[in-house]
């Protein structure tokens, strides 16, 4: 799978199939656009195609209209965006790449607690005592 180079009308793609699982060219088409004309519907479908190729779409070809299921869900795809973007920009590490997000964005009491929650989660400082009697040594 090469999510890393995927293009911003690709993703536009897998952004209706995160939401639309199973959706047709003709969904995908008036997901994407205002107005679904026959040049929109092949520029959609070569996308598609594109995503076939690599990796990040299956398609269902059991019916008339072939529906479409992105391979590659919505997380699995941003960290392994993320973290190409942090090894072009900040050596490799995270860290810098979060620093910089949160710094340029201002988060809100809302995002900053969210955050906290998520980084005690998945990071506690204090371990967790033992339960039961202590042992005699």
């Amino acid at each position: 799978m090469r999510v890393d180079r995927v293009t911003s009308g690709e993703l536009a793609i897998l952004e209706v199939l995160w939401d639309r699982p199973g959706a047709g060219s003709r969904e995908i088409t008036a997901a994407i656009h205002k107005e679904v004309t026959d040049p929109k519907m092949a520029s959609v479908q070569k996308l598609i195609e594109r995503l076939e190729s690599k990796g990040c779409v299956g398609r269902d070809r059991s019916q008339r209209a072939h529906r479409f299921t992105a391979l590659v869900d919505r997380d699995e795809f941003l960290r392994t965006r993320m973290q190409a973007l942090a090894d072009r920009l900040c050596d490799g590490t995270l860290s810098g790449l979060v620093t910089a997000l949160v710094r340029a964005k201002g988060l809100s009491r809302k995002d900053r607690a969210q955050l906290r929650q998520l980084i005690n989660r998945e990071w506690p400082t204090k371990e967790k005592k033992p339960t039961g009697r202590p042992r005699k040594g």
